[in-house]
């Protein structure tokens, strides 16, 4: 524990501040997945359920607010409305996903390349330059990248997981909509 306030200490203010924006983007990225996976996991449960009910004669359209007014008939395109609305709403924050796991190794590799410059101007001024002095300094700069590395893989993959149930998402709904728009006839 206390080689870590040793490495506080010693850090420079932007390595600080670099290790501070990686840890509040891998708490985002945390957050998101869970909300997300969440809430996508319902939305597939909801369409499951709704394709089965369509597939058993038990409902007419999906579960949506689009489709409570079908009195007077269905308005051309209210599926292509209904499909993209589903997936917009699905697919919300996923972008900030693939921004973090993209942009965190190079907040990190700026936070090592500010120690790393940090630490050779303290050790010109002293004259003393052996591997013994700079592998210790180069060490504790690349903790700045081990972070930015760190932050981006779990973002990375839990944006590809996401793409993928927002995927599933929309082949529930496209069924309903295949299986709805298809006249009668042809099953």
């Amino acid at each position: 524990m206390s080689s870590l306030f040793i490495f506080f200490e010693e850090s420079s203010p932007i390595t600080l501040f670099t290790l501070v924006w990686l840890s509040f983007y891998f708490v985002v990225t945390l957050w998101i997945f869970f909300y997300k996976y969440f809430s996508i996991s319902s939305m597939c449960k909801d369409e499951q359920e709704s394709l089965d009910a369509i597939l058993q004669g038990q409902q007419r359209f999906p579960k949506d607010a689009l489709f409570f007014n079908t009195e007077h008939g269905l308005k051309p395109g209210i599926f292509s409305i209904w499909k993209s609305k589903t997936i917009k709403e699905a697919s919300t924050g996923l972008s900030f996903l693939s921004i973090i796991a993209s942009t965190s190794p190079f907040i990190g590799l700026f936070g090592t390349v500010v120690e790393i410059l940090d630490a050779f101007g303290r050790l010109g001024s002293t004259g003393q330059i052996s591997f013994d002095v700079i592998a210790p300094v180069i060490s504790k700069a690349l903790i700045a990248t081990a972070a930015g590395i760190l932050t981006a893989i779990p973002a990375y993959t839990f944006f590809l997981s996401l793409k993928r149930k927002v995927y599933d998402l929309g082949v529930y709904v496209q069924m309903q909509i295949d299986y709805i728009v298809v006249p009668h006839s042809f099953r």
